[in-house]
């Protein structure tokens, strides 16, 4: 088990605000970031990796994109759109979903 910064899982202040409110609880990244036990701290208050999955964009749901703080997934994909240059929706590209709890 490893202690991560919590900038390498959630990669904006938004995002870990939207973690300590407990309104984001997962996020899927391109590649793994870190492995089921791990912890980042958010000012203060621990994070443990619960699950690392492989999945596609196209396993993805309204329930997915509501735990990373969007609305539904069509405002997820919006997102990515505007976060990355040349981006297209692709159902078969490759993510990892990290899910994350806080500790007491």
């Amino acid at each position: 088990m490893s202690e991560h910064d919590p900038a390498a899982l959630l990669p904006n202040e938004r995002m870990q605000a939207q973690a300590l409110e407990g309104e984001v609880t997962q996020i899927h990244r391109g590649s793994r970031y870190a492995e089921e036990g791990d912890t980042f701290a958010i000012e203060g208050t621990t994070f443990e990796v619960t699950d690392v999955t492989e999945r596609t964009l196209g396993d993805l749901t309204d329930e997915d994109a509501r735990a990373e703080g969007m609305d539904d997934l069509e405002a997820y994909e919006r997102l990515l759109e505007r976060a990355h240059d040349d981006f297209e929706w692709d159902d078969d590209s490759e993510v990892v979903r990290h899910r994350f709890e806080r500790q007491q």
